[in-house]
């Protein structure tokens, strides 16, 4: 099993990114999707998660309005779109497979996902 990210880089506050994350291995449609961010010196962050399930959805308060989560069933990711970035955005995110049972409102829990990426950085400039 694999995750990988990608679609990091360095922005310009308001300025955009598409973080996406490709499995191997597994089927996404199996699986709730989570994404989550670390910044230096700071906890491991819930930002957004998928049920395939059912398509809900959770976002993050710090996430709402500017972020949003989707699925490419055809190319077996996840893609994070990020809006309207802030410098405290800046961070590793991460995306991660846990349980389809898990639900949305529980799923900013790291400690209830089975397979993490290796994480891709995102840097907002102010």
């Amino acid at each position: 099993v694999q995750l990988v990210e990608s679609g990091g880089g360095l922005v310009q506050a308001g300025g955009s990114l598409r973080l996406s994350c490709a499995a191997s291995g597994l089927n996404l449609d199996d699986y709730l999707i989570g994404w989550f961010r670390q910044a230096p010196g700071k906890e491991r962050e819930g930002v957004s998660c998928i049920n395939s399930s059912d398509g809900s959805t959770y976002y993050a308060d710090s996430a709402k309005g500017r972020f949003s989560i989707s699925r490419d069933n055809a190319k077996n990711t996840v893609d994070l779109h990020l809006n309207s970035l802030k410098p405290e955005d800046t961070a590793v995110y991460y995306c991660a497979v846990a349980p389809i049972w898990i639900v949305v409102g529980i799923c900013d829990s790291g400690a209830l996902y089975d397979y993490w990426g290796q994480g891709t950085q995102v840097t907002v400039s102010s």
